[in-house]
């Protein structure tokens, strides 16, 4: 616990406190930010993702090249992760570092960092899982689906199928909502958008056109270097964030609402994510980001934090937390499960409308 008052768990059956005073529980966790840990945990992401490029030009056997380009991937995924918690203003105490560390960490992601602040930030912590608003992952109910086109049928149905998050991604929130967004997508036109959509634009095909020329230079084919020192470390990352998205809020225990005022008494913060747990203490790896519950009810929590605060949560709000140790055999069968949405009776179904038992994956 990060104070020495002891806080009596609440029994499933009592009614949760306003959120002010969940936050209250952790709150000391917010105060312990370390901008050296935090530019050294930076730091070491960033060798990392200049090493595993290295990696792909440097070796010859094509296994080699392959295994660094996949580990490239993984360490975007990290750095993400810091820069999300820079975007949250919880990396670090000075606003100004964060916001810098931010843009640096979010671009091998490409990702614009004003526009992840918004879409992240304020839709998605604001109005967690509330359809309509919430637009990641967010299901569709059995009436929306039967009045889609049968191309996007089609295409609900390859995104839902366990085995494309990253097409989900990398189409439904990169492309559509982060990359130059259009009004129907993004409302509110700032000048930090283009600004920072053209900074990652400028990085990504400046980073494509390096590999070029270090295959010329090596002389080794220039498709070849593009694919691994390019291409396929970008689309793991967007792989990555689908699916560590998906799993955040996707589970048969995990309510969605279409109706505000219904979802505003549903403690939301508390009631629509998931804390994944993995053997090997591989969540550390993740930047402890999958301790979910507990950066939901208070994003100022820097990452290297969330486990001490996640714990307290977990005891002080027994059987109240959803709880998932992850597997992959977990997440398809909850792919297989979990398709469409029934909002009136909060329960998830197939795509024929069959209400999925929670219980059942």
């Amino acid at each position: 616990m990060s104070s020495d008052t002891h806080i009596t768990p609440i029994p499933p059956n009592e009614t949760l406190p306003p959120r002010k005073v969940i936050r209250g529980w952790i709150a000391g966790f917010a105060n312990e930010k370390n901008t050296v840990r935090a530019i050294i945990l930076m730091s070491i992401d960033i060798v990392l993702f200049f090493a595993t490029l290295a990696g792909v030009v440097l070796f010859d056997f094509w296994l080699w090249k392959l295994f660094c380009s996949l580990l490239c991937g993984f360490v975007i995924g990290r750095l993400f992760i810091i820069g999300h918690d820079a975007c949250h203003q919880s990396l670090t105490d000075n606003r100004k570092l964060n916001k810098i560390l931010g843009r640096i960490a979010f671009l091998p992601s490409v990702s614009p960092y004003s526009l992840w602040d918004v879409g992240h930030n304020v839709v998605h912590h604001g109005y967690t899982n509330l359809k309509g608003v919430d637009f990641v992952w967010a299901p569709s109910s059995k009436e929306e689906y039967d009045a889609m086109s049968p191309l996007r049928q089609w295409l609900e149905r390859v995104y839902r199928s366990g085995w494309a998050p990253g097409l989900y991604y990398m189409i439904e929130i990169w492309w559509k909502r982060m990359m130059f967004p259009s009004k129907a997508y993004m409302g509110t036109q700032r000048k930090s958008f283009f600004w920072d959509g053209l900074l990652c634009s400028v990085f990504g095909i400046a980073w494509a056109g390096v590999m070029i020329g270090l295959a010329m230079i090596t002389q080794q084919s220039i498709v070849l270097l593009l694919l691994l020192g390019w291409a396929v470390p970008l689309f793991f990352w967007f792989s990555m964030i689908g699916l560590v998205v998906y799993v955040h809020h996707t589970h048969t225990k995990v309510v969605w609402h279409d109706d505000k005022k219904e979802w505003a008494e549903a403690a939301p913060f508390v009631s629509t994510t998931v804390h994944h747990t993995f053997k090997m203490n591989f969540g550390a790896l993740l930047h402890h980001i999958m301790e979910h519950t507990a950066h939901h009810v208070d994003m100022s929590i820097p990452l290297y934090e969330l486990k001490k605060a996640q714990s307290t949560l977990e005891e002080i709000l027994p059987e109240r937390i959803v709880i998932q140790p992850f597997s992959w055999d977990w997440y398809m069968r909850t792919a297989r499960a979990c398709k469409l949405y029934d909002f009136k009776h909060k329960v998830w179904t197939d795509f024929d409308g069959k209400p999925i038992e929670r219980d059942e994956v």
